[in-house]
């Protein structure tokens, strides 16, 4: 009986040991892809892949560990499975389930992967800081490519008529201007939502970030972009911190008056209609009439540059394709239809509204300890109120941030398709698992 016993007892130490492996694996392939994804994406779906594998053999082995039901895990379930009904009636059946599959996996994957692993503060404070040195290099890249030159006139972002001075935009690691423009919004918004969340040190650092990341996104000269940063800063400014508003009006005034180029370029947003504007308008007014054609399921998963011609009549056969509707909204309705986009809608809204139901509601460090200071009877009760005060602020600053940013892509995506780019959704998975995470830490810090 004895020996029955300590065998068993290896046995489960085995297992914890094993499973404590696979958590750690799990762990480091999240950091490892919220680092990749901007600057290899290959790379970030190969950890992915393994980090799911570590996942599968911890479900396996580690009876304490078991997957956990997120918010919006019912519409995100609701779009892979329209998506994929989708390809049934795309007129290419095989390229649009090649399509799919290379890509909804990985997105649903990311959401699982991240969601299912960040259970702690600590856990979400090593993936943003791996976040932030990934956008430093990409931000650090795009200054590079401002500063050498980098030659743009065999790529059409430019309307040469409109805008004859403009002569190079950076994209960095992003193959083009307005993704990156996208991503350093998110990466601005992220930064303000943390910045009275951290220590001393951390703040600063978080304040040189967002300075830089604003200046890349000038060099973009992403028009759209600019334009919804400074309004989605000037308006929790106004709402939670007028530091940020001054701020955004001297940064904003300041880069106006250095650049007159990006001066133009913005102010035609509301004075002249160039070549991209009006194909932005000729494109949805197309895509509107392939919603009203496909209404249930769409035209097909990735089916939109083959449709497209059937329903041209700006570009009138011109050898140029057109690869998305450049409106985030209007392209989820035409390729799955539109119950396929109100469940993608249902998981972004969603998202975005839990984000901003964790409101900052833990006061100053000082009115803590001058409250709860006869409490404490040593150092090292400090020391540990001090660590839980600090994992608070963190949780809700990152999920302000992660509000602000969800804010900037739905802004965004009315003007362009963001989310096309491979990269680019990756990246919105992970901050929708990221702010479940964040939501599920935040409950049990408030019954601890």
């Amino acid at each position: 009986m004895a020996a029955d016993y300590f065998q068993e007892r290896r046995r489960i130490l085995r297992q914890r040991r094993r499973g404590a492996r696979m958590a750690r694996v799990m762990m480091y392939a999240v950091i490892a892809e919220a680092f990749l994804i901007p600057l290899a994406p290959l790379a970030a779906m190969v950890v992915l892949l393994i980090g799911c594998g570590a996942m599968l053999l911890r479900l396996r082995i580690d009876r304490s560990f078991h997957l956990r039901r997120l918010p919006y895990d019912a519409p995100a379930l609701l779009f892979v499975v329209i998506g994929l009904l989708s390809v049934a009636v795309a007129p290419d059946k095989a390229f649009s389930f090649y399509n799919f599959y290379h890509l909804v996996p990985i997105y649903a994957l990311t959401y699982l992967l991240v969601g299912q692993t960040l259970r702690t503060a600590h856990e979400l404070r090593r993936v943003v800081l791996a976040m932030a040195v990934s956008a430093a290099l990409v931000i650090l890249y795009g200054f590079y490519q401002f500063i050498f030159g980098i030659d743009i006139s065999a790529m059409k972002w430019v309307d040469g008529e409109s805008f004859p001075e403009l002569s190079k935009r950076v994209f960095s690691t992003w193959e083009n201007p307005n993704i990156l423009a996208g991503y350093l919004d998110i990466v601005a918004c992220i930064a303000v939502g943390l910045l009275t969340a951290l220590t001393r040190t951390w703040r600063i650092l978080a304040l040189i970030l967002l300075i830089v990341a604003l200046a890349c996104l000038g060099m973009t000269y992403a028009r759209g972009a600019c334009l919804v940063i400074a309004v989605v800063l000037a308006g929790y400014g106004a709402l939670r911190d007028w530091r940020v508003l001054l701020g955004i009006v001297v940064v904003g005034a300041g880069a106006l008056l250095v650049d007159p180029v990006l001066a133009d370029r913005l102010l035609s947003v509301f004075t002249r209609v160039d070549t991209s504007s009006e194909m932005r308008l000729a494109f949805w007014e197309s895509t509107i009439a392939m919603v009203m054609d496909h209404p249930f399921l769409g035209i097909g998963w990735g089916m939109y540059f083959m449709v497209y011609p059937e329903y041209d009549f700006y570009l009138q056969g011109a050898p140029v394709q057109i690869v998305h509707a450049h409106n985030m909204y209007l392209n989820y309705a035409a390729e799955i239809g539109v119950p396929g986009a109100l469940s993608f809608l249902w998981f972004f809204f969603g998202s975005l509204v839990l984000a901003f139901r964790l409101p900052q509601k833990t006061p100053p460090w000082e009115a803590v300890l001058a409250a709860h200071e006869h409490e404490w009877k040593t150092v090292a009760d400090v020391r540990a109120a001090l660590a839980r005060w600090r994992r608070r602020r963190f949780v809700e600053g990152l999920s302000l941030g992660l509000g602000l940013a969800f804010i900037s892509v739905a802004l965004n995506g009315i003007t362009d398709h963001l989310l096309f780019n491979i990269p680019s959704s990756m990246l919105l998975w992970m901050l929708a698992a990221m702010t479940a995470a964040v939501h599920a830490i935040a409950g049990e810090m408030k019954e601890g």
